[in-house]
């Protein structure tokens, strides 16, 4: 009698599935979720930076400490959004979804 260890929290959809199933299902959700709190922690730099360029009051080193806060969110997303059309021409060349974010099995 193999019982294993399961966990309640998880649905049956979850629970019945195997190591590889797990793996593809959890795959896209990771993905999806990464995009999501990096354009956070931008949106939450940029606001930093903006609020230390007001603060400064004409200071040029915190002008310039606000600048490159706002120039390093910058690059930031642009590294992002780059990750984010990488994947999608990587899905159109093999056919896999790797950005598709399903949380039905939550539910």
């Amino acid at each position: 009698m193999d019982q294993g260890i399961t966990n309640p929290a998880l649905g049956e959809s979850v629970r019945n599935l195997s190591g590889t199933e797990f793996f593809n299902k959890l795959l896209p959700n990771l993905i999806g979720l990464s995009f999501i709190v990096g354009a956070i922690i931008f949106v939450a730099i940029i606001i930093v930076g903006a609020i230390q360029w007001i603060i400064s009051g004409g200071d040029k080193a915190g002008i310039e400490s606000a600048k490159g806060k706002i120039t390093n969110a910058v690059i930031g997303l642009v590294i992002l959004l780059s990750l984010f059309a990488i994947i999608y021409v990587l899905e159109n060349f093999f056919g896999i979804k790797l950005l598709e974010l399903r949380i039905n099995f939550l539910e």
